[in-house]
């Protein structure tokens, strides 16, 4: 594959919380900037600090020699890549899709295939930090694809995040998400069950959390979701909604691998009962809500 002269022209669609950042510290970064997606009012907000705007996903391919995309899900990640005017279409020989949004590895690698017949390198790449990682260039990227591809774009993914990881072939960065989702959703979950003890038991929770901030309890979600949860702030950093998407994709992949993840199994069935509350577009640490009510108490005092 004939190798691209830096600075290459990046293309991304999918100007969402995580897109956005993103795009912000491509542009500070010096790289040339091709934007396109559905929320008019941030893509004008990367617009104003130098980037263009593309009419069209098929557009920003045409253009752009590597393309991001930071999509919700399955369905629309195919829908923009695959269908007309997506793209696949305008993407020319020796280009590469950086596909940072989680979706099943069966997925990834069907899209890999389906690029690879026109020439077009794919890398697998979802992200972990939530809106905080994409704003500060701390994201963790688990990459999947070829390691030659991986090698090239490196430069482009440490203006975006920290901890880059090749994980293995297509659809291994997806995998790497897929576990990086039951253990965030099993230690938000164990974090709400001790705040909620600490709380029925008398004793302050946010002084039992501090006590656990300096022990073998410490964890990124007990200092950051732990807060959220004595506070009772739930604005969405990662909605819970796409966090019980991930769990939907871990739950299918499990039964195809034939193996049984109780824990992971007991975090859906707690997002599912708050999706039946209508609260899934708020912040993934909202799952003590739940807990909350089948233990009629409240972590927050407020």
């Amino acid at each position: 594959m004939a190798q691209i002269e830096t600075p290459k022209r990046i293309g991304f669609v999918g100007i969402g919380h995580m897109g956005k950042p993103m795009c912000l510290n491509l542009v500070k970064a010096g790289f040339l900037l091709m934007v396109q997606g559905r929320n008019q009012k941030n893509v004008q907000e990367v617009v104003l600090q130098g980037a263009k705007e593309g009419s069209s996903p098929k557009e920003v391919g045409e253009w752009a020699d590597v393309v991001f995309t930071s999509l919700p899900d399955d369905p629309v990640v195919e829908e923009i890549v695959l269908e007309k005017n997506g793209i696949f279409e305008g993407m020319k020989r020796g280009s590469i899709l950086i596909e940072t949004s989680t979706i099943s590895p069966f997925t990834a690698r069907r899209l890999a295939a389906t690029l690879s017949e026109k020439g077009v390198e794919m890398l697998d790449a979802p992200l972990s930090g939530g809106d905080v990682g994409a704003r500060e260039a701390t994201l963790s990227i688990m990459v999947g694809g070829k390691p030659e591809v991986f090698e090239e774009v490196l430069p482009i993914l440490q203006k975006v995040g920290r901890n880059i990881t090749y994980v293995g072939s297509h659809g291994a960065g997806q995998v790497a998400k897929a576990a990086n989702q039951i253990v965030v959703a099993l230690t938000i979950e164990a974090v709400a069950e001790a705040l909620i003890f600490a709380k029925k038991a008398g004793v302050d929770p946010a002084k039992v959390r501090k006590a656990m901030m300096g022990g073998f309890a410490q964890s990124r979600v007990l200092e950051l979701h732990g807060q959220r949860m004595i506070e009772g702030n739930f604005e969405p950093g990662g909605k819970s909604r796409f966090h019980r998407k991930d769990l939907l994709i871990v739950s299918s992949m499990a039964k195809e691998l034939g193996i049984y993840l109780p824990g992971t199994s007991m975090a859906l069935d707690l997002w599912n009962a708050l999706a039946a509350q209508g609260e899934l577009d708020l912040d993934h640490s909202a799952m003590v809500r739940v807990l909350e009510l089948m233990s009629n108490t409240r972590v927050c005092s407020r």
